[in-house]
């Protein structure tokens, strides 16, 4: 069922308490932009405190890099939620895509819902059983979000869809917290609007025959991967493993394009990377070989029945991953072929390796030019982003940091300042 439109909303850092106040919000924060020479001390400092492991790897990475797009190649990147959005490095591989460095991108219908209420807001957390609300409706502890928005998008919220500002005045009037979470999820009215936006953008979709990511990338944010992606014009799709999030958001993905073509548009992404990494995501088994790849074997009937297939042969295989084991089982297999000689006589990986082996760890360990960064992606990507800079002589207008320093505080409040909401009426320019 299509539905009309719902409002776009940001917002601020001072919680108002009636209406009035809330209208008068907009105009109290101006956006800014980071000075991005005196923040590379940190950066710096990020590397000084990688293990002499990481930091190898790290170089193998900036390596692979920059010789791939020195050579014209392509590099791709394969998001999870979370982290990837409050350590800022959506934003950071956004900025990337601009000045051409990311040539595609997966992720998870979380990201996407996430980036279409603008990654990153500012909500109040209070309980609902005091707005009247019951526990059948409420999530556990009983807390109801509320975000407060500038006073133009308050007006444009009220043109597009009905909004309760006495609930809010109410919420804002009751004690709670304040923090800032991941954008669109239960807060209101943020959340609500994006739900039944994602039936309207299924609708366009649908009649287009284009994924949903490409629709809502119309409209969204220019410093969100899925609206750099519109505007560059590359590959942007949410894998077949990560449908399931993003409540509504990911059952309209899931509608908008078969499964089967899907996993083709996404095996037709990977055919075409020289460099792809794999940024804090978990099933990827089921992403960088899937059912249409021959080098680890699960392709071989596709191929033989005439289907699209690719290989991951000589391709260059990067996993971000605060897991140990990923190392073990990657120097188990460099140094004995542990893995691989566990897969040839068909026996338990788990039984052979005697550590703890995730499904993903099985072709990346395998895979001859598969690079292993033990850490936390919020130090490592703006470890890797300002290698790049300096290699291939590039700019970059936002750098990410991890968000328990300074710098990782000043860069969330940034976002959740200047990273707006889809524009819906972007949607039908288009």
């Amino acid at each position: 069922m299509c539905l009309t439109g719902f409002a776009t909303i940001r917002v601020l850092r001072k919680i108002q308490l009636l209406s009035s106040n809330i209208e008068k919000a907009g105009d109290v924060f101006g956006r800014k932009e980071f000075n991005m020479d005196a923040d590379r001390k940190a950066v710096n400092h990020l590397y000084d405190n990688l293990g002499a492991d990481t930091k190898d790897m790290v170089e193998r990475t900036v390596l692979s890099i920059v010789s791939a797009k020195k050579k014209g190649g392509k590099v791709i990147v394969v998001t999870g939620s979370g982290p990837n959005l409050h350590e800022g490095v959506t934003t950071l591989i956004a900025e990337l895509i601009h000045k051409g460095v990311i040539d595609a991108v997966t992720t998870s219908s979380a990201v996407v819902a996430h980036e279409m209420a603008g990654v990153l807001e500012e909500v109040k957390r209070v309980d609902g059983k005091r707005l009247g609300l019951g526990p059948d409706i409420l999530p556990r502890g009983n807390v109801f979000e509320v975000t407060v928005m500038p006073s133009h998008l308050l007006q444009q919220l009220k043109q597009e869809m009905l909004i309760d500002t006495e609930l809010i005045e109410r919420a804002l009037s009751l004690d709670g917290d304040v923090i800032i979470k991941a954008a669109g999820n239960i807060a209101y009215p943020l959340g609500l609007r994006t739900e039944n936006l994602a039936k309207e953008i299924l609708c366009i979709a649908r009649t287009k025959g284009v994924p949903f990511e490409v629709v809502a990338g119309a409209g969204a944010d220019r410093r969100t991967m899925l609206g750099a992606a519109y505007v560059r014009g590359i590959p942007y799709l949410v894998t077949v493993p990560q449908l399931i999030g993003g409540g509504m958001v990911g059952i309209a993905i899931g509608d908008s394009i078969s499964i089967a073509e899907r996993t083709t548009k996404i095996a037709q992404m990977m055919k075409s990377a020289d460099v792809i990494i794999e940024s804090a995501v978990v099933l990827t088994q089921g992403i960088h070989d899937g059912p249409f790849e021959t080098y680890t074997g699960h392709g071989i009937w596709s191929r033989w029945e005439g289907y699209f297939t690719y290989s991951l042969e000589g391709k260059v295989l990067i996993r971000i991953d605060l897991d140990p084991n990923l190392k073990k089982a990657w120097d188990m297999d460099k140094q004995s072929g542990e893995v691989q000689k566990a897969i040839d006589k068909g026996l338990p990986k788990t039984k052979m390796t005697s550590i703890p082996f995730r499904m993903e760890m099985s072709a990346f360990a395998r895979l001859e030019r598969s690079v292993p960064i033990v850490g936390d992606i919020g130090d490592v990507w703006p470890i890797i982003a300002t290698r790049i800079e300096e290699e291939l002589g590039i700019k970059l207008d936002f750098m990410s940091y991890p968000q328990q320093i300074p710098e990782g505080q000043e860069m969330r409040r940034w976002i959740v300042d200047n990273i707006l909401p889809i524009e819906k009426k972007k949607l039908y320019q288009a």
